[in-house]
């Protein structure tokens, strides 16, 4: 049984080329507060004002750019999100789990399902030097709302001002995000007891609080990435998508990072809803991925209607889609603002 891994490796579309706004117009309302001190692993730094977060937002956009990892980074945020639970709501942070910056810890980043992601930190890092004030749970969720946003896919509207893990001893145990198999190479139930791909996607997304088209309009996402076989054990080492001269950029220049892999789709560097339509289509180019978490999406009858509406309707994709995601990115956060800040 591996891992499933929330949409992986690299390569975004030019800023300029998105036609992104200038910083200038970024914002149409930011939310001020008392500028307060805050503590961090280095002692005290002051909290974010909405302009450094919107300075950083602008940082992130341009060094992700640069160093092709958009869907690294999603998924870095996600995994750091993904270990909430709602049973565990009213217990004190971050013993609740959620967007904390915990990943960023030896302790779980060495967990099975977040291999590789190690790269994600390391390429944060400078922008972290760079804007201090601006905590690491914000940071990975700020640069997960940039890789959406730089690869074609909409503006998430995001809340800013988490407070951040502060070492090792908050790290959550392992196991609480999903898995997936070849389809047809199941030999039994999954990790967690559950027998069908459906029932595991919703064992594990519902412990978080999330509903069927939360999971359904995430999955969307996989339309970004790739599996790596030495890091989930699935997919294939390559295919014509991810070798050679191969132009998964939305714009349709070339360039993609590492090598290998096998992705969902085949512009897997644009943020569209053609995971969807990968998905339904039987007749598919084999060399794309397609998990049993993947169809289930449209074999389950809970599912369905959603992956049928996004599958024929982008814009109604992109709607849910900024909703689900700002959705993941609040779990489990405790505001160093009351009410986050906004930009």
């Amino acid at each position: 049984m591996a891992r499933l891994f929330f949409a992986t490796s690299s390569v975004l579309l030019l800023q300029a080329a998105l036609g992104f706004m200038p910083a200038s117009k970024l914002a149409l309302a930011p939310r001020t507060a008392a500028r307060t001190s805050v503590p961090s692993r280095s002692g005290l730094r002051m909290a974010a004002t909405a302009e450094e977060y919107k300075a950083c937002y602008v940082d992130l956009l341009e060094t992700v750019n640069k160093a092709n990892c958009a869907p690294i980074v999603v998924r870095l945020a996600w995994h750091d999100a993904g270990t909430f639970n709602k049973a565990n709501a009213d217990k004190p942070f971050p013993d609740r789990g959620g967007a904390n910056g915990s990943i960023r810890f030896d302790p779980e980043l060495a967990h099975g399902a977040n291999a590789g992601l190690g790269i994600a930190l390391k390429l944060l890092e400078p922008v972290k030097k760079r804007h201090p004030n601006v905590g690491w749970a914000d940071l990975m969720q700020a640069a997960s709302a940039a890789g959406i946003e730089a690869t074609g896919g909409p503006r998430i509207p995001m809340r800013y001002g988490r407070k951040d893990a502060a070492g090792p001893e908050d790290c959550p145990k392992e196991g609480n995000l999903p898995g997936a198999n070849i389809p047809g190479q199941q030999t039994g139930p999954f990790p967690d007891g559950t027998p069908t791909p459906a029932d595991h996607l919703r064992k594990v997304f519902h412990r978080m609080g999330l509903s069927d088209q939360d999971i359904v309009a995430l999955s969307g996402a996989h339309t970004l990435g790739r599996a790596y076989k030495d890091r989930s054990g699935l997919g294939k080492e390559s295919t014509k998508f991810t070798e050679g001269d191969a132009a998964p950029r939305g714009d349709g220049a070339k360039g993609y990072g590492r090598k290998g892999g096998q992705p969902w789709t085949e512009k897997w560097l644009k943020f569209d809803n053609s995971y969807f339509a990968t998905m339904y289509d039987p007749n598919a180019d084999p060399e794309l991925l397609k998990l049993d978490t993947d169809l289930c999406i449209f074999g389950d009858e809970g599912f369905r209607p959603h992956s049928m509406k996004y599958k024929d309707d982008q814009d109604a994709f992109y709607k849910d889609y900024c909703v689900s995601h700002a959705k993941l990115s609040e779990l489990g956060v405790e505001w160093e603002v009351p009410g986050g800040v906004t930009f």
